[in-house]
């Protein structure tokens, strides 16, 4: 509820709305934390198989950077200035 004066249209005071509660019963409440610790231990796990996987795409990544760079043309690559 806001209450505003009226010859100055200034907001004089305010009361914000109750707050709904998050959930019903104490039960709901840990059934909800037990749910959070499960999506938190999931995300640890994935994090560190991704840490034990990162060198190995660090050694793919380097190998097709150094095929790809083989590959390309010896010499100079052209700029747009030296075109003019």
């Amino acid at each position: 509820m806001m209450k505003i004066d009226g010859s100055t249209g200034l907001l004089v005071s305010h009361t914000p709305a109750p707050r709904k509660r998050m959930f019903e019963d104490l039960e709901t409440a840990a059934q909800a934390m037990r749910e959070q610790d499960e999506r938190k231990e999931s995300l640890f796990r994935q994090s560190v198989d991704a840490e034990r996987n990162k060198e190995d795409l660090f050694e793919k990544k380097f190998a097709e950077a150094l095929r790809k760079a083989k590959e390309a043309p010896d010499g100079k690559p052209l700029r747009e200035f030296d075109l003019d």
